[in-house]
């Protein structure tokens, strides 16, 4: 379900690319690109407004099936980071690609 709504932002937004993604047991990892004109008049959504569609629709979509009912699903808020650079980009790439075998040594690891 979390991989379904985070691609479907790629639907929902033609100027988000999802590049790299891992969804982890407690939490998520992903690099996407925002690309594309300005909006002209009307803004285009921030990354604040893409995160915040994507927490909603996800925990809609839990609370409809039901397991997940009157739980909340994700934090308040999220973290982001710019990355400018090639260097940034592979580290970032490589942080996300490893991060799941690093699972075993999160302190939430159960």
């Amino acid at each position: 379900m979390a991989e379904k709504q985070l691609f479907a932002l790629e639907e929902r937004y033609d100027y988000v690319t999802i590049d790299k993604y891992v969804i982890m047991p407690n939490h998520i990892h992903a690099i996407l690109i925002l690309d594309g004109e300005t909006a002209g008049a009307s803004p285009r959504p921030t990354l604040s407004d893409i995160i915040c569609t994507y927490k909603s629709l996800t925990t809609r979509n839990c609370n409809q099936i039901g397991n997940y009912k009157g739980r909340q699903i994700f934090q308040n808020s999220f973290y982001d980071r710019i990355i400018t650079s090639e260097e940034g980009y592979l580290e970032v790439w490589q942080y996300i690609d490893e991060n799941p075998r690093k699972w075993q040594n999160d302190e939430y690891y159960i």
